[in-house]
């Protein structure tokens, strides 16, 4: 995710906590936040592809969902 989108996620976060968010901007971070999470979740899948556990014998098993 780009920068500017992660800054804009954390000036919501501190505006919310001074005062109630619009519902502009109340869209505009659920969306974000949406879009953030998706790409968490890309990445962390992405990594458990390519995790194995090594047994003590020696033998490599892919991690399964």
């Amino acid at each position: 995710m780009e920068k500017i989108k992660i800054d804009r996620i954390n000036e919501l976060a501190r505006i919310a906590k001074v005062r109630e968010l619009t519902a502009e901007e109340t869209a505009e971070r659920d969306s974000l936040r949406k879009e953030y999470i998706g790409e968490i979740r890309a990445s962390l899948s992405g990594m458990m592809d390519n995790t194995y556990i090594q047994r003590p014998d020696g033998t490599k098993e892919k991690i399964k969902k």
